[in-house]
């Protein structure tokens, strides 16, 4: 059986995130307009957009009434 590796995490899962992003932008900065280049955006905004899950899920408006 195969053991599961147990390493702390240093960074929050949304700052690994927000860097994803970041490093995806950079990439699709250097390509030409096309299919390619889209995917990159793509996948950077919902890097983008799961990292602010946290936020929108505590948010006040989100609460049941009181």
């Amino acid at each position: 059986m195969q053991q599961r590796r147990r390493d702390k995490q240093v960074t929050t899962l949304e700052e690994r995130l927000l860097k994803e992003a970041e490093r995806v932008k950079a990439r699709a900065d250097a390509l030409p307009a096309g299919v390619e280049k889209d995917r990159l955006l793509r996948q950077a905004h919902q890097a983008e957009a799961t990292a602010h899950l946290k936020v929108w899920l505590t948010s006040p408006g989100l609460l049941p009434p009181e």
